[in-house]
């Protein structure tokens, strides 16, 4: 019987798997590379059954404690002015019933409902050895130890990936985009508010989710390949300086702060599309077995729902962890599928010629006079609906007095 699972990474998808794992009935331990959580971090959605993950978890209510509360934001022309002004839903293609959070804040909440689970910080993978019994996994700086699976969980440049199967290359498709973000000063003052400004080939938008000291720059870009370390800070600042260096408004003023920022983060925008999720005794779930990239706006959401259904599955095999995987893949394929298709998106979020780029910005002028722009937002909210729903959740069962058992009981 398969009872002791390790997860390799502690952002979303990874935290989530562990409470669901936990909820079943198994052991599990979660190594991550950071030292720590993380605190902060960028602004993200969570829409349609992954809100009713959250649900059978019964963490809504927590979640939306923590919403942004942005009140909407702005669209400006090359010399910073204002084009159009919208309200936070609409800038975001959200529902109502939809949340954004910060993902800082998600995964602390997460974190604080995995009790009983450990957690083994400032450490990696490093080796994978399968046997009819189990797996041995060796550390970067941990002893090695035996588990009965090992499941990838560790994001777009998955460790377990690579070890089990293959390098990365295989399986990222790059969608010719690049994206930075960083804390910066609050230097335009934004209390709840965005403010998105492009030109061709980039797009830029400031961000603050509450009046404070700071805000969040987030930069996108048309590039092709560019050869940097990943690790390689220096040389990723370098690409981003030059690219956004003529760019106007306030680039040059968050350019400036960049080297100060405690957070930067920079990488291509990929997808990930694999034929399998799982060999052996490992499997995948969330960014490393199918980032949709960050244009979808849908890479929370599948991780939360693709945590709730591989554990569900391997509780509904009773141990047989090759029938889990098989239906794990079954199940969300199409859901994967359709939510990855989004990251299309990319095309609307960054002008890849002055033609389009003119043409958006008309749009933009015209929307509040047009009287089919209600339609046309109601078009896009539609599908976004659509493939963010597109999967029948089952109701796995938890063991004996768990906490998704109280949930559903409504205690």
């Amino acid at each position: 019987m398969t009872k002791n699972i390790l997860i390799s990474g502690a952002s979303i998808a990874g935290p989530a798997l562990a409470y669901w794992l936990r909820e079943h009935g198994y052991d599990v331990t979660v190594v991550e590379r950071a030292p720590a959580p993380r605190p902060g971090g960028y602004k993200i959605d969570v829409r349609g059954k992954a809100m009713e993950v959250l649900r059978r978890m019964g963490l809504v209510d927590e979640v939306r404690r923590h919403h942004t509360d942005m009140r909407g934001g702005a669209f400006l022309d090359g010399k910073g002015r204002t084009i159009v002004e919208m309200d936070a839903d609409t800038v975001g293609f959200r529902d109502p019933t939809d949340v954004e959070v910060l993902r800082g804040d998600l995964a602390r909440i997460l974190l604080a409902a995995t009790q009983g689970v450990e957690y083994v910080y400032g450490d990696s993978i490093t080796a994978i050895t399968e046997d009819d019994h189990g797996v041995a996994v060796t550390f970067e700086r941990s002893l090695p130890r035996r588990f009965d699976l090992v499941i990838g969980a560790d994001g777009l440049h998955s460790t377990v990936r690579a070890l089990a199967f293959g390098p990365e290359e295989r399986f990222l498709r790059s969608l010719g985009h690049h994206i930075a973000i960083f804390s910066v000063p609050n230097m335009l003052d934004l209390d709840r508010w965005e403010t998105i400004q492009a030109e061709k080939g980039r797009t830029l938008n400031v961000y603050s989710t509450r009046q404070d000291s700071q805000a969040k720059a987030a930069f996108m870009f048309t590039s092709p390949a560019q050869q940097y370390g990943r690790r390689d800070t220096a040389r990723q600042q370098q690409i981003l300086a030059e690219v956004f260096a003529e760019h106007g408004w306030i680039a040059p003023n968050l350019l400036a702060a960049m080297p100060d920022a405690p957070d930067f983060y920079f990488d291509g925008m990929s997808v990930v599309e694999m034929e399998h999720w799982s060999t052996g005794r490992v499997a995948l779930v969330g960014d490393a077995a199918y980032s949709p990239s960050p244009a979808s706006g849908q890479g929370t959401s599948l991780a939360l729902v693709g945590a709730y259904v591989l554990a569900g599955e391997l509780a509904a095999a009773k141990g047989d962890h090759m029938a889990a995987f098989v239906a794990y893949e079954e199940r969300m394929r199409h859901f994967v599928t359709v939510n990855q298709a989004q990251s299309k998106n990319i095309k609307r979020m960054v002008a890849g010629s002055g033609l389009m780029l003119r043409l958006n910005a008309l749009m933009m002028r015209l929307m509040p006079y047009m009287p089919g722009a209600a339609k046309i937002m109601d078009k896009v909210l539609a599908e976004i609906r659509e493939v963010s729903n597109a999967i029948d959740l089952p109701d796995y069962e938890s063991r004996p007095g768990s906490r998704t058992e109280a949930v559903r009981n409504g205690s």
